[in-house]
């Protein structure tokens, strides 16, 4: 697998990552300790952008393969985003189809498992966030800034 490099921009108050494409997210992997293998299309983002209140991971599972194993949370709740392709999603038992624009909240203690049982790539966004712990609703946490929106003359 190549090593963890792209495109990367930071200031005061943010950190923008280019990744590249979706399709080639597997140039990514991650090296679960329970595993023998590196896990190819499976890219984490908490500490390449410095998140500090969530984890997201890029995911690209290719036809015919699976998570490989059962897995819990202690404190963290999980949202799944299918972004493409068609695969399955099981919790406590309960078999969910999953497709292109699927979301999947699972709490703490949901016992989980995926995979893709197609015949094209399944493309996800996991975000993982500490359980009970957002305390607005929607936008109550923005706060509008004073002043005209502008953008520069890409022509000067």
């Amino acid at each position: 697998m190549a090593e963890l490099t792209f495109d990367k921009l930071q200031g005061d108050n943010f950190t923008v990552a280019h990744i590249g494409k979706w399709a080639d997210l597997d140039r990514y992997a991650f090296q679960h300790p329970k595993l023998p293998t590196p896990h190819p299309g499976k890219l984490f983002l908490k500490k390449e952008l410095k998140l500090t209140g969530m984890e997201v991971s890029l995911n690209k599972l290719p036809p015919g393969t699976q998570m490989p194993f059962y897995h819990k949370h202690q404190e963290n709740e999980e949202l799944y985003l299918f972004i493409k392709g068609t695969g399955q999603f099981q919790i406590d038992s309960q078999i969910v189809d999953v497709r292109e624009g699927s979301v999947i909240r699972v709490g703490c203690n949901g016992v989980r498992i995926w995979r893709n049982n197609s015949s094209e790539d399944l493309y996800f966004v996991v975000i993982q966030a500490k359980a009970q712990s957002f305390a607005g609703e929607d936008i109550s946490d923005g706060i509008g800034v004073e002043g005209p929106v502008e953008w520069p003359d890409p022509e000067k």
